[in-house]
């Protein structure tokens, strides 16, 4: 129900006595109406208590905190402690069974990769020696490797070295004479490793120039604001063609995710302020409206798999997700139309190419996880269903099926549950057994509205039950937003989304990126000639023996 039904004009008398003809089932002609206008009445009320009451569930949810998780068995841990019932109950210890025990949180000495490595060898001991201790055997390097010590120091993020030159001078001519500076000390007084650090903490990390300004100053080693973002923007200019590789290899992919959240920009600010209330442009001497434009300002987000390789693209603008994909693919040079997963918004759809478009599951859940309190063994239901069907894609993940088998699997295992929940889905309404326009009976329409997308992986291999690597992703820049508030610029903007790209795709694929990023640097002339060899996944083979990490000797 819509729209709120016609008044019902009766005074309590005739209330009364309408009541009294119900239960004596004496109707009279006039009764009928009013009494489905009544009872139309009363439905709206409670669809309006329920809306209501979910939207106020939701901002003390956002205020005070609510369940931790979406995960099944947080849920079913927050709907006991609030008392409430299910349809069908499951064994509450079976279902805690299934999380994984905690680990003790201690790294072992193998996750150290960037630790500088030292070699430490035996000083009157080497491999053929005979044994000092029996004096019979000979040794040779232990199977198990060398034993390793780590020693862990705090220093400041970034270092420097200050490099005293003597100067002496004649006492008679004046001439002065300087000793020559070390190899070491190099041309540049903010090197490679420099760079690439700033970029990492405040497009990695989230931590704003003014922040690390703050942070060195206190321990001794000032880098002001203005010279960070100097530093930073002239690194983006040095490594611009490996980012243009990466887009073009990125516009190629088997499978692109993309999804898109709000951010500020203070030049497109200023902008919006010399609009009308309806997005025109007015000049300041011309009163007549030129064009009408939009006003938000987003980034969006691009994950593209492509031969197994995953790379993500940022791109901020006033574009939507669709618009920011759509340019992405005029760099398309594959005939195949690619798959793309998305949630159902019409605005991350490309308009001008075509795609295979499949539509993200967690979201259909989620709305049902939103209204849980409210209608827990209908939630449940579904909550549990989509359950089993991610545990036979996990079995799938974890057995490293091709996309063939994987496909045969969930048409074997997953498909069966899919159609139990469409059916169950369409009973609702068809025995109108849920109001259509309740905030269950929305999660519902959600559902049946996208089924054909949101069962996409029972028919195409290789589609993906969900867009949530895109939603990490898009972490990356709500971290940068919570902390860093804005953009200054659309050039700061761009550089922005091109260290947060670099960065999250050699996350991605496993890559140091404060190493990677120095390397880039350091190579920079090369990495221009030839950029598809300085990628994050194969930069190393490019990099000479000397310049590799290898053990030195202490």
């Amino acid at each position: 129900m819509k729209h709120a039904p016609d008044m019902v004009d009766i005074s309590i008398k005739e209330l009364n006595d309408l009541i009294k003809r119900l239960e004596a089932r004496q109707l009279k002609e006039a009764d009928y109406e009013v009494a489905a206008r009544l009872v139309s009445t009363l439905m709206y009320l409670k669809q309006v208590h329920d809306d209501k009451s979910m939207s106020i569930k939701r901002l003390l949810n956002l205020l005070f905190g609510s369940v931790s998780s979406e995960k099944t068995g947080k849920l079913l841990e927050h709907l006991e402690a609030v008392g409430k019932s299910r349809g069908q109950q499951k064994d509450a210890e079976k279902q805690k069974g299934k999380n994984k025990r905690k680990g003790h949180g201690r790294n072992g000495a193998d996750a150290y990769q960037g630790a500088e490595r030292l070699w430490v060898g035996l000083k009157d001991l080497e491999p053929g020696c005979r044994c000092p201790s029996c004096g019979k055997g000979k040794v040779y390097p232990s199977s198990e490797g060398p034993k390793k010590l780590i020693r862990i120091r705090g220093e400041a993020p970034i270092q420097a070295k200050m490099w005293e030159l003597e100067r002496l001078r004649c006492n008679l001519c004046a001439e002065v004479f300087t000793a020559k500076a070390p190899a070491e000390a190099g041309g540049e007084k903010y090197d490679a490793t420099a760079g690439a650090m700033i970029a990492q903490l405040k497009y990695g990390s989230g931590f704003p120039f003014h922040r690390l300004q703050q942070l060195q100053s206190n321990l001794g080693i000032p880098v002001p604001e203005s010279t960070q973002w100097e530093i930073v923007a002239e690194v983006a200019r040095r490594i611009h063609p490996v980012f243009e590789e990466l887009r073009r290899q990125a516009a190629n992919g088997e499978l692109l995710h993309n999804d898109d959240t709000s951010v500020k920009i203070l030049e497109l600010m200023k902008e919006n302020s010399r609009r009308g209330a309806r997005g025109e442009i007015v000049e300041e001497n011309d009163k007549s409206p030129k064009k009408k434009e939009r006003t938000g300002m987003f980034t969006t987000a691009v994950v593209s798999v492509i031969q197994g390789k995953k790379i993500t693209i940022f791109h901020t603008g006033r574009e939507h997700a669709g618009e920011s994909l759509a340019e992405l693919l005029k760099q398309r040079t594959a005939k195949e139309l690619p798959l793309q997963m998305c949630d159902a918004l019409s605005r991350n759809t490309p308009k001008e190419f075509e795609t295979i478009l499949g539509n993200c599951l967690a979201h259909g859940r989620r709305y049902f996880v939103k209204v849980i309190e409210a209608f827990p063994d209908e939630c449940l239901f579904v909550i549990e269903i989509l359950g089993d069907v991610y545990q036979h894609d996990d079995t799938a993940r974890n057995q490293k099926m091709s996309p063939e088998q994987r496909l045969d699997y969930h048409k074997e295992h997953s498909a069966p549950l899919m159609e139990k929940l469409h059916k169950w889905l369409e009973l609702q309404f068809s025995d109108k057994r849920v109001e259509p326009n309740s905030s269950l009976g929305q999660a519902i329409n959600y559902m049946r509205k996208h089924w054909n997308e949101l069962t996409l992986f029972l028919r195409v291999p290789g589609a993906p039950l969900d867009n949530n690597i895109c939603e990490r992703a898009l972490k990356r820049v709500i971290l940068h937003r919570k902390n860093s508030l804005f953009y200054k610029t659309l050039n700061g903007a761009a550089v922005g989304d091109l260290f947060m790209s670099l960065i999250h795709t050699c996350r991605l694929s496993g890559a140091n990126a404060f190493d990677y990023l120095t390397e880039l640097q350091r190579n920079a002339d090369q990495a221009e000639a030839v950029p598809k060899s300085w990628m994050p996944w194969n930069y190393r083979e490019q990099l000479t023996p000397k310049t590799r990490d290898g053990p030195r000797q202490a």
